[in-house]
């Protein structure tokens, strides 16, 4: 479970977007997904918010994680349970 919000743009066949969602799965996360097939307006909300065009782009609470490999560095390193927990920020890069 997780103690802050997880939101994620997306898209249903990105194969990236499949593997953020498999490793939230693991973690036994919640996450609010905003799905840019049902909502393509919601398109230039995310880059507006992100500086980025690709999928998924992905918020730890106020937290830009940013894509899928930037998720996966973060669980590699160890601090995404810690992030995902709210007792440490993360760091992408």
């Amino acid at each position: 479970m997780n103690a802050k919000p997880i939101i994620m743009y997306s898209r249903a066949t990105c194969p990236f977007c499949v593997a953020a969602r498999n490793l939230f799965k693991s973690k036994q996360a919640t996450w609010t997904e905003v799905s840019l097939d049902a909502e393509p307006d919601k398109r230039a909300e995310m880059i507006s918010r992100t500086g980025r065009k690709t999928v998924p782009q992905i918020f730890i609470g106020d937290f830009h994680v940013g894509g899928f490999d930037d998720l996966n560095a973060l669980e590699r390193a160890g601090k995404l349970d810690g992030v995902l927990q709210g007792s440490i920020e993360g760091e992408a890069g």
